[in-house]
């Protein structure tokens, strides 16, 4: 988020920042009537995100067995990388100091700005990792 406070002019519209290790074929336009909609300050797209604990987990009172969950899943929305942000949001960032964007929807949270979450159900994958590359460039040829 840093980088937003190096623009040179000012925005006076809504505007998307987005990650550049990203491979997603999200419909933009959604995002945005979804950020109008709901007089957003600042959108962030989600997604849904499941961990399987590959073990019997086992709930404890103290040293009492409550309860045993084997291999439980536990489901999470997790960031995509993907933002909307109304151009005032700028003005929360400080300048000449390295600021990411958590920090930047933390602190919009603190000062009562509206931050809200989008849905992302379209395909997402981050290529920022390896694996997560070689299979971008299997399904590359299926989003086009």
């Amino acid at each position: 988020a840093g980088a937003l406070t190096l623009l040179q002019r000012k925005l006076n519209k809504p505007f998307f920042v987005m990650n550049g290790d990203i491979l997603t074929n999200i419909h933009y336009e959604k995002m945005l009537d979804f950020h109008e909609s709901h007089n957003a300050d600042a959108t962030m797209c989600v997604r849904a995100y499941d961990f399987e604990v590959p073990y019997g987990v086992v709930n404890l009172n103290n040293e009492e067995i409550t309860s045993v969950e084997e291999k439980p899943t536990h489901s999470f929305f997790v960031n995509a990388g993907i933002y909307l942000l109304e151009p005032d949001c700028i003005n929360l960032i400080p300048k000449n100091e390295f600021y990411d964007m958590t920090s930047l929807f933390e602190k919009a949270i603190a000062e009562k700005y509206k931050a809200i979450s989008f849905p992302l159900l379209e395909y997402w994958l981050d290529i920022g990792r390896i694996d997560e590359y070689k299979k971008a460039n299997q399904d590359v040829d299926q989003l086009i």
